[in-house]
């Protein structure tokens, strides 16, 4: 039986996970859904504290918490399969692939690195307590988060009578990002041992260099930079994302 944090969007075949980032949600995939499910039977995950603003999760934050509701979501396939990470979804999906290679068949990971350490989230945190838990209309969340950003949240937002409210509390999303100023990850990563694509804006949030050492210190990692394209490449650079993604399953095929 498949896990309740996990929907299916639709496609037939080998099982596709598409994990999301720091406040985002299964749902925003959307745009990528049209031609994934071509490729296979495609799930979407909804990670901890990212369920709903009214649901909650009984334990402490920490990257080892999600990594293993991840492996909850994905052990009832019985095999391993892809996961398809943007942000923070990249690293539960590496750091899963790591510890459970049984489950993970190859990773997408989309400007996502391992040391953050010593970045704070201060000076974005005042902002973030300033927003509304609720927006009356899709144009003032877009206006909110800009034109980009901004359909991503619209979709990730729980859907209410009255407007588009916050899908969990800023509180959590800040001590989530928090953990990641305070250690690293490349031992996680240089454990892994399936194929892994990484996946750079040309404008990335990451500390520059760390993805190209990624591919460098990987054992099966290939490496593309995207110009022009900002945290979200998946829909800034759709057809960049799409041709490299679809190349990277076909040689994940034979992990599944």
């Amino acid at each position: 039986m498949i896990s309740d944090t996990l929907t299916y969007r639709g496609g037939r075949g080998n099982p596709i996970v598409l994990t999301h980032g720091l406040m985002g949600r299964g749902t925003t995939w959307s745009r990528q859904l049209p031609w994934l499910t071509r490729l296979g039977a495609v799930y979407t995950y909804d990670a901890p504290w990212h369920r709903g603003r009214y649901v909650t999760d009984p334990h402490a934050i920490s990257t080892e918490r999600f990594v293993a509701d991840l492996a909850d979501a994905l052990a009832p396939f019985g095999r391993p399969v892809p996961v398809i990470g943007h942000s923070m979804g990249s690293l539960h999906a590496w750091c899963l692939a790591a510890e459970r290679p049984d489950l993970v068949a190859g990773v997408v990971i989309e400007d996502m690195a391992p040391d953050y350490r010593g970045r704070t989230t201060g000076a974005w945190e005042p902002w973030l307590h300033a927003l509304p838990v609720e927006f009356e209309t899709a144009d003032a969340v877009i206006d909110e988060f800009g034109p980009v950003a901004g359909r991503y949240f619209v979709e990730a937002f729980d859907r209410t009578a009255t407007g588009w409210r916050l899908h969990g509390r800023v509180e959590r999303w800040i001590e989530i990002a928090a953990e990641w100023g305070t250690r690293d990850f490349w031992d996680q990563w240089h454990a892994v041992q399936v194929p892994a694509l990484l996946i750079e804006a040309e404008n990335s949030v990451t500390p520059p260099g760390q993805m190209l050492e990624m591919k460098v210190t990987g054992r099966l990692a290939n490496y593309l930079q995207v110009p022009g394209a900002g945290h979200l490449v998946h829909d800034e650079a759709p057809q960049e994302y799409r041709e490299a993604v679809t190349s990277f399953l076909a040689t994940v095929a034979p992990y599944a």
